[in-house]
């Protein structure tokens, strides 16, 4: 085990800061020891906002430039949280220079360049993991055990969604979140976290069908500032046409059942509300993150209901909560920043070396990220061959 681990964060935006916050409450979590722990630094074009974030979170130093970030001895790990688009050339230099990295979901902008970034982790000695925090939802790894232990059993059928509403107001300034062709919208924004959660509980998606998009804000103005995460600022009267897709629905194919699945930017109502509901041959279970403390559960006995729909509250006895929150009892709540720091304090316990058996579940790797690309490449084909059927690439 290393003595000390330097950690940056490269992207001081929403996802930025939730990271940050992560690293430093990482050690408060999970089990076992872990090496020194040093916040080094915070990189972000925008200075002040680099600052702002590493004063907050206790960072030493803050920068403007990945590559020094790259070219600094004293950081062994960092966070890649930036515009998709960034993320190849960025996490390669990162492993080139010996550095363990977390980048943030989704992978990149293209297969292809998500094909170079697998091969680069697999030549590279260090870690290279993907960010799917849902995955650490503990209603969701609960549901998730259920399935596996027999308790529901197989999936045969899947209803999924994630609603937002960042995207609602027509004078929400232009940003790279709006620029690219369809599936680069809500489908690769939120639409990556949802099929990663289906396959989380149901198995790897191997076909699509039914694609279809939708683009109801089709052009934006221009910030006049700089735009931070969802952030709302002063715009000018200058507009720039929407590349991409504010709505996404698509019927999907796994191993032993199929589900449908929608996501959305325009939900008004909706700040941020995924959810899922898995109808398997021992019962039912659901899961709505406006509701993150709880879990629906209906257990059947020959296709007959044995309990009825049943809340269950979370607690101890449930993944990630007696090691993982300061009051680990049913009814004090558990969120989406809860996730983050269970899965910082994963890729730690693995740069670390400790076994996984002795540690929280391993954080997703490159090769995850390219296939829910490869998912979202054939949504895209469905939609444009009139919702016809799509195989996933192997």
């Amino acid at each position: 085990m290393p003595q000390r681990l330097g950690i940056a964060v490269i992207g001081a935006g929403m996802a930025g800061r939730a990271h940050a916050s992560a690293w430093r409450a990482a050690p408060t979590v999970g089990s076992g020891e872990l090496p020194d722990l040093e916040l080094v630094s915070i990189c972000d074009l925008a200075g002040d906002l680099a600052a702002a974030t590493a004063a907050r979170y206790g960072f030493s130093r803050h920068d403007t430039d990945w590559q020094d970030i790259v070219d600094a001895p004293d950081i062994d790990i960092v966070s890649v949280v930036v515009a998709n688009s960034l993320h190849k050339e960025i996490v390669e230099a990162l492993l080139a220079a010996g550095k363990h990295v977390l980048c943030e979901k989704p992978l990149t902008d293209t297969v292809d360049d998500a094909r170079a970034m697998v091969a680069a982790a697999e030549k590279s000695d260090s870690i290279a993991r993907l960010g799917f925090t849902y995955r650490r939802a503990p209603g969701l790894a609960a549901i998730r055990d259920f399935i596996q232990d027999g308790t529901l059993g197989e999936v045969h059928h899947v209803n999924a969604w994630y609603w937002t509403d960042y995207a609602c107001s027509p004078t929400a300034p232009m940003s790279w979140r709006y620029k690219g062709e369809l599936g680069s919208g809500a489908l690769a924004d939120v639409g990556s976290h949802l099929t990663d959660t289906v396959e989380f509980l149901a198995g790897p998606i191997s076909s699509v069908s039914g694609g279809r998009f939708h683009t109801a804000i089709t052009e934006r103005p221009l910030p006049l500032g700089h735009v931070v995460g969802h952030d709302h600022v002063e715009v000018s009267d200058e507009f720039e046409p929407v590349g991409n897709d504010d709505y996404a629905g698509f019927g999907v194919e796994f191993p032993t059942g199929s589900g449908i699945l929608q996501v959305s930017r325009i939900a008004a109502g909706h700040p941020n509300s995924l959810g899922v509901e898995v109808f398997c041959a021992n019962g039912s279970a659901s899961f709505d993150f406006r509701f993150p403390g709880q879990i629906v559960l209906n257990q059947s006995i020959d296709g007959h209901a044995a309990t009825g729909l049943t809340t269950i509250q979370l607690g101890p006895e449930h993944p990630y909560i007696a090691d993982g929150l300061a009051m680990a009892a049913p009814g004090v709540g558990v969120g989406q920043n809860d996730g983050f720091t269970f899965q910082a304090r994963a890729f730690l316990d693995e740069v670390a070396g400790r076994p996984e058996a002795e540690s929280l579940p391993r954080c997703a790797q490159f090769s995850e990220g390219l296939h829910a690309l490869e998912v979202r490449d054939a949504v895209i084909a469905s939609a444009t061959d009139n919702g016809s059927a799509k195989e996933v690439a192997a």
